[in-house]
């Protein structure tokens, strides 16, 4: 379709660059079985109580988030189907975006342990519309448990088998693990050099404590070391809606150093991230914690390395 949704974003007053969103979320609970929003509340959601959410969010509800700003694009991150439904929710973006001209392009869900893990692949696949996977290993509860090794971990040996296939498909990872699991992920990234991958969610920085932060930041930089990484500069909420304005400018500040102007793209989460702030809130933690960076970095930020990374149709970007 020529007409996007997009297009009807009114001018924006006080900030015209122009927005890449490379994380968010779409549902219409009527079309498609959403077991968490449906019939199986996640009481340990790392965010805390999301019962506001649960309810349809189509893409009129995403567009009239962003108002007040010039968004072009978006990467549609799964979001949480069922398990029988994972190239269906493919096959719904495909109409939703004929219908509305977003979401731009999508990343899908597999679990690298389920039986037809290489079919599910395959059909994604045959989307225009995909362009990696977002699939979560399992994980530990804490720092101090190690899970290391065991089935659906990033060091079994089946996970591996079938994270592998990504690369036959031209797919990129995303990578949504917790802080203390990101050394981890740099071995998984050492170990398939030529797979993209991209940290979500500035690599969960949870805990904000010294400790905690210590653990964040090691992570990163081994992450960082791996040239086939990127960060993704997203949901800096805390549980139970906390918004930490001078924490959460501090965490991006150090990202983006530890990765660089070339390697850090925008996400806003939405409509997760209004668990505790809006667009406009994102945006303003962004710009306070890169406001050193050169008006090129910012672009490269805003748009330039999401349309890159997850190879989105936009030609040209003007600013």
């Amino acid at each position: 379709m020529s007409m996007s949704l997009f297009d009807t974003l009114p001018a924006p007053q006080d900030f015209s660059l122009p927005i890449v969103d490379s994380h968010h979320h779409l549902w219409d609970l009527k079309t498609g079985r959403y077991p968490t929003k449906q019939d199986q509340y996640d009481k340990n959601f790392f965010l805390g109580d999301y019962r506001k959410i649960c309810r349809d969010y189509l893409p009129a509800n995403y567009v009239g988030d962003l108002a007040g700003y010039k968004v072009i694009g978006s990467v549609h991150i799964q979001a949480g189907r069922a398990a029988d439904e994972q190239v269906a929710e493919t096959e719904w973006l495909e109409t939703v975006n004929r219908q509305h001209g977003l979401p731009s392009v999508a990343v899908g869900h597999v679990t690298f342990t389920q039986p037809d893990c290489a079919e599910v692949l395959a059909g994604h696949a045959r989307s225009p519309l995909m362009r990696g996977i977002r699939s979560r290993p399992v994980t530990s509860s804490g720092p101090n448990e190690s899970v290391a090794g065991a089935p659906g971990t990033m060091q079994d040996d089946h996970w591996r088998r079938n994270f592998a296939l990504l690369e036959k498909h031209g797919m990129s990872w995303d990578m949504r693990i917790p802080y203390w699991h990101l050394e981890e992920g740099a071995e998984v990234a050492r170990s398939f050099p030529r797979i993209p991958m991209v940290v979500n969610h500035t690599g969960l920085p949870l805990d904000r404590s010294d400790d905690g932060l210590v653990i964040w930041r090691r992570g990163l930089k081994a992450l960082a070391d791996c040239p086939n990484v990127i960060i993704k500069l997203s949901e800096l909420g805390l549980p139970h809606g906390k918004w930490d304005v001078p924490s959460n400018v501090r965490v991006v500040r150090e990202a983006a150093a530890i990765f660089g102007g070339d390697r850090i793209i925008f996400g806003s989460n939405l409509p997760v991230s209004t668990l505790s702030t809006d667009f406009r809130g994102i945006v303003e933690v962004m710009l306070q914690a890169l406001q050193a960076e050169t008006p090129e970095t910012l672009a490269k930020f805003f748009a330039l390395n999401a349309i890159r990374f997850y190879r989105i149709p936009i030609d040209r970007v003007s600013t």
